[in-house]
């Protein structure tokens, strides 16, 4: 199946917080494809990824990255395509400073910008797919099924203490 999410990252460090997207991706079943693209070692790259992201065939792009952050925002200007961005935590700062990168963007250069961490990659996996949902019946269909799990789980363990 197509991919119709890219989920892109500054370096391979990041995977282990961009893989709870991949995972909420594969919860939703929404086809996604994974990539190494950074800012600063392969602008090339970067620019050919972004500006040929819509012609084959994505309709989101996730990008993660930590440190000074400038992945998000660079694929944002080069992509019509809505950019999620994940701040990756950093030792430096703990990731505030990939969250103020990524969310200063400066007016007419949108980004989606989640939390730090893995709440913020499994977030922009979820909003990836309501986002696909919009137009695709089977995909919102799997995040209503998800939600109504989410909420049955906490009304089936209303007892903190119960184990």
């Amino acid at each position: 199946m197509q991919a119709q999410v890219g989920l892109i990252m500054g370096s391979k460090s990041d995977w282990p917080t961009m893989e709870h997207a991949a995972d909420m991706l594969d919860k939703l079943g929404v086809p996604y494809e994974t990539r190494v693209v950074s800012a600063h070692r392969t602008p090339d790259l970067l620019f050919d990824y972004a500006k040929s992201a819509s012609e084959r065939g994505l309709k989101v792009i996730i990008a993660g990255a930590g440190g000074a952050a400038h992945l998000p925002g660079m694929v944002a200007s080069q992509t019509s395509l809505p950019v999620l961005g994940v701040p990756v935590q950093s030792k430096a700062l703990n990731g505030l400073d990939s969250l103020l990168s990524i969310v200063q963007m400066p007016g007419g250069i949108a980004v989606g910008t989640l939390a730090i961490g893995k709440a913020g990659a499994t977030n922009a996996g979820l909003l990836a797919a309501q986002i696909i949902g919009t137009f695709d019946d089977t995909v919102r269909q799997a995040v209503e099924t998800f939600r109504a799990q989410q909420t049955q789980t906490v009304l089936d363990n209303p007892d903190p203490k119960a184990s």
